[in-house]
């Protein structure tokens, strides 16, 4: 079954109807590097083919629901490309009250895609009492790690910097991630406190500490034994680098200090955030999962696992894994956020 007993309950409130638009359409971009390989379009066809009887969720910004589009959280004076500004979206619910904030990062490999893949679940995630802020972050044809997780951490320092203004409670900052979003996301949180991935970015007089992780389809660690002889077999037969690869820098023995930051598996402290995976059934999309639920149970944070055990890793565009995916991530961020004593959801965790 697709769906779970109570996801109705809750999609009452945060799925609405779908209505036309240009699918595959992205924001409005600089004159940088762009791949634009991974989109919605090319997905809804590709996934189609062997399912489809699946709907892609489309963007909707249902009443009740406040849009600030495009607005700027940093600007970078020196690029290679020249001065540059990078962006988010912001939707709330329409009124005056005081939200936890969920940031989103898109996935695409670390190569491609934007910040509109993560709209509609934004726009439908507001409706349930939370500001999603889909970013903007610098990808591989424009510069390689760590630019990207330095970018995320930028934005959590400017939505804490700017909660008044957009009704964001700083003391409850989320940050989730599909895909390549996710390893960053999951690093993002896994990373609180550490000077080593904090970046010098703007904001700096503020925290770039998250509250909470939601981690779709991504990997937290890079360093396996498979991903580093696969990276190898694959510049050895192709002559060029995979994408992960080519994200850190070179293959593990030529970067391995980067393969090793980037791992979030390697920075578990009594500070990181609590962590949500959602899954597909494919399990190179789950390396180092189990490990860092491991670590977090050792030092009693708290972790939950959500296997959806389907074929499809971009499952998050579809109808009805996508709302099975909002369900999930709605419930948890309740959970942290509304539960008056994380210790008690850590017992519990722990006794099931």
């Amino acid at each position: 079954m697709y769906m779970r007993k109570g996801i109705v309950l809750l999609l009452s409130f945060i799925i609405a109807g779908a209505v036309a638009f240009p699918v595959g359409a992205s924001a409005k971009v600089t004159d940088v590097p762009r791949d634009t390989s991974f989109t919605v379009w090319s997905t809804d066809v590709k996934v189609r083919k062997k399912h489809p009887e699946v709907r892609l969720m489309r963007p909707l910004l249902s009443p009740g629901v406040k849009a600030y589009e495009n607005v700027v959280y940093t600007h970078l004076d020196e690029t290679p490309f020249g001065p540059r500004d990078l962006h988010v979206d912001v939707f709330r619910p329409d009124n005056d009250s005081i939200y936890p904030a969920l940031i989103m990062v898109h996935g695409g490999g670390w190569n491609s895609g934007d910040r509109s893949l993560q709209m509609p679940m934004a726009q439908r995630i507001a409706r349930a009492g939370y500001v999603t802020i889909p970013v903007e972050y610098r990808l591989i044809p424009e510069a390689v790690y760590p630019a990207g997780l330095h970018d995320i951490k930028t934005v959590v320092r400017w939505a804490r910097k700017h909660a008044a203004d957009y009704g964001i409670d700083p003391d409850r900052i989320a940050v989730s991630g599909c895909s390549a979003g996710a390893q960053l996301a999951t690093l993002v949180g896994v990373t609180n406190g550490s000077e080593r991935h904090e970046g010098s970015g703007q904001w700096s007089d503020v925290s770039s500490d998250v509250q909470a992780i939601v981690s779709i389809d991504g990997v937290a660690t890079f360093v396996s034994p498979e991903n580093i002889a696969d990276s190898e077999e694959y510049l050895k037969k192709r002559g060029y680098y995979h994408v992960n690869a080519k994200w850190l820098g070179g293959i593990y023995k030529e970067s391995s200090d980067n393969w090793n930051e980037a791992s979030a598996v390697n920075w578990v402290t009594p500070a990181s955030a609590p962590v949500c995976f959602i899954n597909s059934g494919l399990p190179r999309y789950h390396d180092g999962r189990d490990e860092l639920i491991g670590l977090y149970e050792n030092r009693g944070l708290y972790t939950e696992v959500h296997e959806l055990g389907i074929d499809v890793h971009p499952f998050w565009f579809f109808h009805p894994w996508v709302d099975e995916t909002m369900y999930y991530t709605v419930r948890y961020l309740d959970k942290i956020f509304k539960t008056p004593d994380l210790t008690l959801v850590v017992e519990q965790s722990l006794k099931i």
